[in-house]
């Protein structure tokens, strides 16, 4: 089967997020698929964006066995109306490739899978002009995310304009692919036939996770083996970002009211609110809580492994009613520890895999409790929760298992 995969925001393990696109292609490829991605040679949330010589508007590069077309798109900051013209700017540039993928390329099957819906037009058009299936992946509810976390008005233009396209993809898709498990009923309510609804998770290649020998630096070691070996606390860990929806600052109202002081807490990671959450942590004199800073992906496993338990927190916020997938609990996951989860969702996957406890989102009494039980559980308890988190983010988020159920959905459909 030839696979076109349209992601304006598609990376790499060598390019950063996002991921997904590249880990999904490289298992169809292992499978004897053929596989090209298209995506903007600048993305905000990559490490490394792709630099196209001048003049030059295209990119043609193999990566993994890979087929990566890179677009050149107009640079951006800060969400505004730069990151609009970028966004135009490349399905401009998707538009002007229809011709040559559908002519020489020829897709069987062309995914929609950008964030924002946009991109379900020209995806449906190369489909349809190569007699294809068209399948629209959604990440997140756009443009009703905007609506109801950034209030905006759902009557602003640029808002109708996103809606007109998210429901042309429900109802112009063979397939509609939801990363969000509880969103059925929404997107039948915009217009899509229940026979085509399929959840296919975020998941994490099990194989490259544990066959990573990275180490931390040793700043982190020394910090981890002092705590643990010197002091002889119970160390909960944290790996990831440090922003507004990361909830941070509730795990550290927590800290405040455990009185156990065999409890550590240490977090690793960047981000906007790093340095606020560092100043209460100093003004609050919380000398249960160190920062460390970021280390690269393939270095993570070391660090949760060196933990006893691991930390995820959300905000209290409605759009979480359709569900989450958060990559990061697969890496807590694999890492065979106990998962404190505080989360107010439409699923838990902590809950459903038996492998630690969940509390309410931002409830700081709870997540104190969650600490101070973890931290009195015996080693065969503790063991045992780890082993579920483990064999089920086997069972269900490898992405070899995601890859074949992805196509299996449309072969036998």
């Amino acid at each position: 089967m030839n696979i076109l995969y349209i992601n304006h925001y598609a990376g790499s393990i060598y390019h950063g997020m996002e991921y997904r696109p590249y880990y999904l292609a490289r298992e169809w490829v292992k499978q004897g698929h053929k596989v090209t991605i298209i995506a903007s040679n600048i993305s905000h949330v990559r490490h490394k964006n792709v630099m196209l010589a001048e003049g030059q508007d295209y990119l043609h590069e193999t990566i993994d066995g890979i087929e990566y077309i890179w677009c050149r798109t107009t640079p951006y900051g800060e969400n505004g109306l730069k990151r609009v013209i970028n966004i135009f700017s490349f399905l401009n540039k998707v538009k002007l490739l229809k011709n040559k993928l559908v002519h020489q390329f020829k897709p069987d099957l062309v995914i929609a899978s950008s964030t924002y819906p946009f991109d379900t037009k020209v995806a449906n058009s190369i489909a349809k002009a190569a007699h294809a299936k068209f399948v629209y992946e959604v990440h997140d509810l756009w443009p009703l995310t905007p609506i109801e976390v950034g209030g905006m008005s759902r009557w602003h233009p640029f808002i109708m304009a996103m809606q007109r396209a998210e429901d042309y993809g429900y109802r112009h898709a063979d397939k509609v692919v939801s990363l969000l498990p509880k969103a059925k009923e929404y997107m039948q309510s915009r217009g899509m036939s229940e026979d085509k609804f399929a959840y296919i998770p975020n998941g994490i290649v099990a194989a490259d996770w544990l066959n990573s020998t990275q180490k931390m630096p040793n700043e982190h070691q020394n910090l981890l083996s002092k705590l643990k070996h010197v002091e002889n606390k119970f160390i909960i860990g944290y790996a990831g970002g440090m922003g507004e929806a990361n909830a941070l600052d509730y795990l550290l109202t927590a800290a405040k009211l455990i009185k156990d002081q065999a409890i550590a807490i240490v977090l690793i990671g960047d981000g906007a609110n790093k340095a606020g959450l560092q100043q209460r942590v100093a003004n609050e004199n919380l000398n249960n809580v160190h920062f460390m800073p970021s280390i690269t992906k393939l270095q993570i496993p070391s660090f949760l492994q060196a933990c006893d338990a691991l930390y995820i927190g959300w905000n209290k916020l409605p759009i979480y009613r359709f569900g989450i997938c958060p990559n990061k609990l697969f890496d807590y996951m694999l890492a065979k520890k106990p998962v404190i989860h505080t989360v107010t969702a439409g699923n838990d996957l902590v809950n459903e895999a038996n492998c630690g406890i969940s509390v309410a989102a931002e409830d700081v009494e709870a997540i104190a409790s969650a600490m101070t039980t973890l931290s009195k559980l015996s080693e065969s308890n503790l063991a045992a929760l780890a082993q579920n988190g483990y064999n089920f983010v086997l069972r269900n988020h490898d992405y070899r298992v995601l890859a074949t159920r992805f196509i299996d959905l449309l072969e036998h459909n």
